[in-house]
């Protein structure tokens, strides 16, 4: 199995100071698995700083419906990273007693994609929002691909509606942007990203092509990095009501 980095083992936990890590990537396809964590999700759990045992990192898949299977394979594909995982469900009610303490055991939390509208709802319903914020400013990692992307932001766009992209403006708004994912593979995502800052629908946004994230520390943006040689993210602004967009500088994760 690929074994995490000695950065893994070598640092103190939790992180040092509220981290995200919000990205199109972090996951793909397994060779023995049916998924597999891969060098974003590596990333995410070096920012944790957890040493000497293995790293705790809870997965949730409310986007898509606690769905049982997907459960199973991500949970498949932490063990085989050598990851000590957990998973937060919702459905048909909360598996744990206590979501904030869960939460604030572990090192990193992962979020898998679907439906961000009905991420936002079901957590708002049982108080993961608070528990989530909590664990962020007490040093717990959070990450996660597409909605587990967009979550962590004041909002972006989805298709949780339907095929055509629509707008999601009630975030959590742990950092102060919107955030485009997906931004090279899915042709509606750009254009719609761009109006919606320029309309003022939306605050400005970093954005990421299927490979790339971006690291947020306490509220501030750090850097963009990337798990593939390709991948590249963006910010986006209005300038005179035209979305302005700027292509990052990006930090290659040993691709």
């Amino acid at each position: 199995m690929p074994a995490l980095s000695e950065a893994a083992y070598g640092r103190r936990m939790p992180a040092d100071c509220p981290t995200i890590l919000a990205t199109s990537g972090g996951i793909g396809p397994g060779t023995r698995t049916r998924l597999a964590f891969t060098a974003m999700t590596d990333f995410a759990v070096d920012l944790s700083g957890v040493s000497g045992r293995p790293p705790r990192v809870c997965l949730l898949a409310t986007a898509i419906g606690d769905d049982a299977a997907v459960l199973h394979h991500l949970t498949e594909a932490a063990q085989v990273r050598g990851f000590a995982a957990s998973h937060l469900s919702l459905f048909p009610m909360p598996n744990v007693d206590d979501i904030a303490a869960h939460l604030l055991e572990q090192d990193v939390v992962w979020v898998f994609g679907g439906s961000v509208a009905g991420l936002l709802a079901m957590w708002r319903l049982h108080g993961v929002h608070t528990a989530l914020r909590t664990a962020w400013e007490a040093g717990v990692v959070l990450t996660g691909v597409s909605a587990g992307s967009i979550c962590w932001h004041v909002g972006g766009t989805t298709d949780s509606f339907g095929p055509q992209l629509r707008p999601v403006t009630d975030g959590l708004a742990f950092v102060p942007y919107a955030n485009g994912v997906h931004y090279d593979t899915e042709d509606q995502r750009r254009p719609l990203l761009h109006r919606l800052i320029g309309a003022e629908v939306l605050p400005p946004a970093y954005a990421t092509d299927d490979g790339a994230g971006v690291l947020y520390r306490g509220t501030d943006f750090v850097e963009a990095v990337a798990e593939n040689s390709h991948a590249a993210a963006y910010f986006v602004e209005a300038t005179g009501g035209v979305a302005v967009e700027t292509r990052l500088d990006v930090r290659r994760l040993d691709c």
